[in-house]
């Protein structure tokens, strides 16, 4: 390993997991190429549609089940009580004891989480612009996907890690934190 890069900087080749890294992060990338190959380029839209959504779905699978686990220890799934019919979520994060996250793998993992909803939102706002509300459909399904993966790791670490990850990456300060603290708490307050 080379002495000029620390721990905790955006290399791959610092991961203590870097294929679980490289495809988490292929299919962060790839349904938004997709899109905006797809409405740059064709007028296919159904092809796009389901390519995309098929993206979309691997990219909610992986992070969910593989990728948040081994990267930074942390699960989430929703219960469904078979008597009652109350679904519940559950969070779960590994010990610190037992698992040490490297920071590489945390950082790499918070960025990409907090920032594809981000560019969806903003492909969001292209559509509308652009009058193209076929599209927008596709990007709707593609923000409920990762807001609420977004929203459950956020939850699964409590608040303090991430907010504070994503905040010192995407803008250094406590603006980021304060505001996805409270969407977060918020939204899960009921339950």
């Amino acid at each position: 390993m080379d002495q000029n890069q620390q721990q905790g900087a955006l290399s791959w080749r610092l991961s203590s997991h870097p294929i679980t890294l490289l495809c988490y992060l292929g299919f962060r990338i790839s349904s938004l190429l997709v899109y905006l190959f797809g409405i740059l380029f064709t007028s296919n839209f159904v092809l796009i549609f389901i390519i995309t959504i098929l993206l979309l779905a691997a990219d909610f699978y992986y992070l969910k089940n593989i990728a948040g686990r081994r990267l930074v220890g942390l699960r989430w799934w929703n219960e469904v009580d078979g008597q009652t019919g109350d679904s519940h979520w559950v969070f779960e994060s590994s010990d610190p004891a037992v698992k040490v996250i490297n920071a590489t793998d945390s950082r790499f993992f918070w960025i990409a989480l907090y920032s594809q909803p981000l560019l969806w939102v903003a492909l969001a706002v292209v559509a509308i612009f652009r009058f193209e509300f076929i599209w927008l459909t596709l990007v709707v399904i593609a923000l409920s996907l990762t807001v609420t993966n977004t929203l459950a790791f956020s939850r699964c670490d409590k608040f303090g890690h991430a907010s504070s990850l994503a905040g010192g990456a995407l803008s250094g300060g406590s603006l980021a934190t304060n505001v996805a603290t409270g969407m977060i708490g918020r939204l899960f307050s009921r339950s």
